[in-house]
């Protein structure tokens, strides 16, 4: 992200309708990281002020981690900030147990690189929730038809089915989904109103943005031993004769009967 655009964008987010769709998203990673355990959770990208997204999360460790250009300002309001590329991450592998992506692919030229990237330090079964705007819906209108993008800065946006096949390919299982923003972006509706509460139960294909959880699948390899095949026994130095011998064998074998 350019400068001039995390600028504009932290202006957007403090305006009457960024800060209602920002409280409405803090409330609900929160809700997304109840369940999520370990020692290390990782937000890459800045979006907000502050670090209220990963505030609730009971990980024992949390970061911030913002990419080049970001605004100086924000990163002395953010606690345990960190600085790198987000195609090629300054952390280990299999190092940390979750990463929220606040809309942080919708700002970055290449998603795909951040995602095999969060798949690589990602640990087994380590969760990945990513917040992002949809489409075909009335915030994707006004995103195609703003000049520098809506929210500003903004590059594309990614549809829900597509981001499913992705993390797929790249071994995720996706966990939980939801849609919410029901508020028109035209004017600073409440998007913790009425429709709010409603929409995501009776119409949420008019829903303006989702939320996926996704797992990294681990599989365990088990061992195949190879099968031997059976010799037959060795008696004396004689093959011992098998049941499919048939007893005229046997006596002709023996001689014939004396009388």
């Amino acid at each position: 992200m350019q400068p001039h655009s995390a600028d504009s964008l932290h202006a957007w987010l403090g305006s009457p309708i960024g800060e209602r769709l920002y409280a409405l998203e803090c409330k609900l990673t929160s809700e997304a990281l109840a369940q999520v355990f370990g020692w290390q959770l990782l937000q890459i990208g800045f979006w907000g002020n502050d670090d209220r997204l990963i505030a609730d999360a009971r990980t024992q460790r949390k970061s911030v981690l913002g990419w080049h250009g970001t605004a100086s300002r924000s990163a002395e309001q953010v606690p345990a900030m960190i600085r790198s590329r987000t195609d090629s991450l300054a952390v280990a592998s299999d190092s940390v147990d979750a990463v929220l992506l606040p809309h942080t692919l919708e700002y970055e030229p290449d998603p795909h690189e951040i995602l095999r990237e969060v798949g690589r330090i990602l640990s087994g079964e380590g969760h990945l929730i990513v917040l992002g705007f949809r489409p075909f819906s009335s915030w994707g209108i006004r995103h195609l038809f703003a000049g520098h993008g809506f929210p500003p800065g903004t590059q594309r946006l990614i549809g829900e089915r597509r981001l499913r096949d992705w993390l797929k390919l790249l071994g995720f299982e996706i966990v939980d989904s939801r849609r919410y923003l029901f508020a028109l972006p035209w004017r600073a509706a409440s998007p913790e109103g009425f429709f709010e509460r409603t929409g995501e139960r009776i119409w949420p294909m008019f829903a303006g943005a989702y939320m996926l959880k996704a797992r990294k699948r681990v599989y365990a390899i088990t061992p195949v031993r190879p099968r031997w095949k059976l010799r037959p026994k060795v008696v004396g130095g004689l093959i011992e004769p098998t049941t499919r011998m048939n007893t005229g064998s046997r006596l002709e074998a023996r001689g014939p009967r004396q009388k």
